[in-house]
């Protein structure tokens, strides 16, 4: 019979309730429901030091002093590099490098900064073996192996490092949970403790965790909450590139993105991502644009094959792209081109795989698409900026400035972008030739006819 010191959490999605029952709730789970008594914690005292509220304009404004964690790429996700007293979830897949990557970070601070890497995975030994591969150095690092969280927790405080590494949060277990490692109670509870300890003695924590099989972070939503910022560390098995995303970030802008390539010596930051999803090829379908991922521009190939259907339905496949997107490009085409496009399978694809969720490449995909049907390459060494409405017209673009500063860099010649409501035309004139249109079928003529 259950207590009324207890509570019932779902272990596969999370969820609490006050009784227990066979099939959770809210997942649909069968014999996910395991009880967790809260009788511990009601019990105990708060035998800190009491505190109490003081006004907004005496809090203290001085500037937090980050500390580098050694790559620049990782810094400009974190927004500046890693704040003291932090706590950041690092997720991704079995095999992806997220051990390497910290590892890597981990000597780089220890340069500077007291580190202790809590190793819950592997022992001393396999990490020594990845280290000598990784050809690094370290001044002030001290590797703990261990997976019980009140030994952790007291090596943290006998260390007293400045930064410390959870490596990973699923293996670790709290003996005074009936649960096994890696559960959502042990994973909650453990990192709860955990973020306790570093608000209180100013130590910037980085938790790894593991991703479930639909690609969410384990634990599952509930870890999400706890931490600072959250960090997805993505890539395949095929390419060679990998790439962290900030998903949340209470010192920084979100959706930053940082691009890294998985070499024999561990990973290796790409500082001119450009230069890895661009070709500088002029074919037909095939154009450039130049996308933002949070603060950041950068140039991606858009890749388009228009054929002939054989099917009674034409087919629609993208990659990188939403498939919807690319049936609402194809649409305005029809519409405001007088292009039958319902009689031809349409492929779309960007440089590399990478996903673009900027709507400003909708102008380089349709190019692309009408370059692909028509067999001509678009303008030579040109870029196409702008987001297309229904009713055919060329939006205004977020982040234009920063966009004709990155193809000016890059040594790109011509850009195609919406009517602008500043001059910029003055101010670049003599880097690049900025062509302003207003709709899908001037950009058409003066991309694929009119040179």
């Amino acid at each position: 019979m259950s207590s009324k010191f207890s509570t019932f959490i779902c272990q596969n999605c999370g969820s609490i309730t006050s009784q227990y029952f066979g099939k959770c709730l809210n997942c649909n789970s069968w014999n996910s429901i395991v009880e967790e008594s809260t009788k511990r914690r009601l019990s105990q005292k708060d035998n800190k030091k009491s505190r109490k509220s003081i006004p907004f304009n005496e809090i203290s404004s001085e500037k937090i002093l980050r500390f580098t964690s050694g790559f620049d790429e990782f810094d400009r996700v974190l927004g500046g590099g890693i704040v003291p007293g932090s706590v950041v979830l690092l997720g991704g897949e079995p095999g992806i490098g997220k051990s390497t990557i910290v590892l890597q970070s981990a000597g780089k601070i220890s340069i500077n900064e007291k580190v202790l890497y809590v190793t819950a995975e592997e022992s001393l030994e396999q990490v020594k073996i990845r280290w000598k591969r990784l050809n690094q150095k370290s001044i002030d690092l001290k590797i703990f192996a261990e997976t019980n969280l009140s030994l952790i927790i007291d090596e943290i405080k006998s260390v007293k490092p400045n930064f410390a590494i959870i490596d990973s949060i699923q293996a670790i277990h709290n003996d005074e949970m009936e649960s096994s490692p890696g559960s959502v109670s042990q994973v909650r509870a453990c990192s709860t403790e955990l973020q306790n300890l570093a608000k209180e003695n100013n130590i910037a924590l980085l938790i790894i965790g593991h991703v479930t099989k639909d690609g969410s972070l384990a634990g599952p939503k509930t870890l999400e909450h706890l931490v600072d910022v959250v960090i997805s560390f993505e890539g395949d098995n095929i390419s060679s590139h990998r790439l962290i995303k900030s998903i949340k970030n209470r010192f920084g802008s979100t959706f930053e993105i940082g691009i890294f390539e998985m070499i024999e010596e561990g990973l290796r930051e790409i500082k001119n991502p450009s230069s890895i999803f661009t070709n500088n090829e002029n074919i037909s379908g095939v154009t450039t644009t130049i996308t933002n991922e949070g603060t950041r521009p950068f140039a991606v190939d858009i890749q388009a094959l228009v054929n002939k259907t054989f099917y009674s339905n034409p087919r629609r496949t993208t990659t990188g792209i939403s498939v919807n997107r690319l049936h609402q490009i194809l649409a305005v085409i029809e519409k405001h081109v007088g292009i039958k496009l319902s009689e031809f399978d349409c492929y779309v694809a960007t440089g590399g795989g990478f996903e673009i969720n900027d709507p400003s490449s909708d102008l380089g995909v349709a190019i692309s698409i009408l370059s692909s049907w028509k067999n001509t390459p678009p303008l030579a060494n040109s870029s196409f900026i702008g987001e297309l409405g229904l009713s055919g017209q060329v939006r205004q673009s977020s982040n234009l400035r920063t966009k004709i500063e990155e193809a000016v860099r890059l040594g790109i010649k011509n850009i195609i972008v919406p009517k602008l409501n500043e001059k910029l035309n003055i101010t670049y004139e003599n880097q690049i030739k900025i062509k302003e249109v207003s709709n899908i079928k001037e950009a058409f003529d003066y991309a694929l006819l009119n040179h």
